[in-house]
């Protein structure tokens, strides 16, 4: 709706959320879905997630998924953000790329972060420990050697040697200036902590190398956006997400989404704390009308100065969430609207 909306791309980040009275398997087949969807409105990229032992993700194998992703779609470039290389050997994350690209050539994008795992037990099965995360720009580098044929070990990555498979950073903690070190694009959120948020750009950004890889810094911005036909109904897919994050902080586990009307139930109690959580979870997102969503865009863009706005967005209701992206696509003028 204007120009600097216009010229920015649109993506998708889908964490295969499960939710009450659908299960893992179903949360798999509606990401596949949606890309499907997001295609045709003209989106950009479609990516998947890696969460491990997440009662309310599906999403636990991002190169998986993003292969059935990949296969059930014709335009829309696929990856994941991210696949977390701590939790990984870089060859083996390279070959699992490379053979990504080889399948489907020009639509694989390669988001990695650096987390490894939410609880110790998850960090225990994985062979992980906290401390792994502060190796990330190591294994980065030896990561994008494998495309290169730098690895000093003698061994080769088949079929990913000679292969451009594009990286991004998830830039959380330190990964900003890792991804200005390494040249490499960078995903950061959360548009809810605006200063936070612009600061990391502009560190981002003056700190950032050419590399082989990008040749000038690019950033995309990552948040929760829902847009409806009111203010209230735009509010109102917000909900279940808020919900879910407010249990996971008073509980320590992540539950599967509920649907809005049982949030707001008279029966449906909640402790001073999770009240205070759930609140919080339902401030800072741009929400609302088509309109109102396209002046909050139009100020966030011109602020960060972002190419890519990734959107984060999840709700019970599949239709309400689906609706919400058509009018995004609205807002933004994508071709396939």
């Amino acid at each position: 709706m204007t120009s600097v909306i216009g010229s920015t791309r649109f993506s998708v980040l889908d964490r295969s959320r499960t939710r009450e009275g659908h299960d893992g398997r179903e949360a798999l087949r509606d990401t596949v879905r949606l890309a499907q969807e997001l295609e045709e409105l003209g989106y950009h990229r479609l990516w998947v997630s890696e969460h491990h032992a997440v009662p309310g993700v599906a999403g636990s194998a991002p190169t998986v998924l993003a292969a059935a992703v990949a296969a059930a779609t014709r335009t829309i470039r696929v990856g994941t953000g991210g696949v977390m290389l701590p939790n990984h050997q870089p060859l083996v994350v390279a070959e699992q790329f490379g053979v990504l690209e080889a399948l489907f050539p020009g639509r694989i994008d390669m988001g990695l972060g650096r987390s490894v795992g939410f609880t110790d037990g998850v960090r225990k099965a994985l062979g992980r420990d906290k401390d792994d995360a502060d190796d990330f720009a190591a294994q980065l580098t030896e990561l994008l050697g494998w495309f290169r044929g730098t690895s000093d070990t003698g061994a080769h990555a088949r079929p990913s040697e000679g292969m451009t498979v594009p990286p991004f950073v998830l830039a959380i903690g330190e990964g900003a200036t890792i991804a200005a070190r390494a040249g490499l694009p960078m995903v950061i959120g959360d548009i809810r902590s605006r200063a936070k948020m612009l600061r990391g750009i502009d560190h981002y950004r003056a700190s950032f190398r050419p590399s082989v890889w990008s040749s000038e810094p690019y950033v995309i911005i990552s948040g929760t956006i829902a847009v409806a036909g009111t203010p209230e109904e735009a509010r109102r897919l917000l909900i279940p997400e808020a919900w879910s994050m407010a249990y996971s902080r008073t509980h320590g586990t992540f539950p599967p989404l509920p649907p809005a009307e049982r949030i707001e139930a008279p029966e449906m109690r909640m402790t001073e704390k999770e009240r205070g959580y759930y609140e919080a979870g339902l401030v800072g997102h741009i929400h609302g009308t088509e309109d109102q969503v396209a002046d909050e865009l139009e100020t966030l863009i011109k602020e960060s100065g972002a190419q890519e706005v990734l959107v984060t967005t999840s709700t019970y209701d599949r239709e309400g969430l689906l609706d919400s992206f058509r009018r995004l696509a609205r807002v933004a003028g994508l071709a396939g609207t």
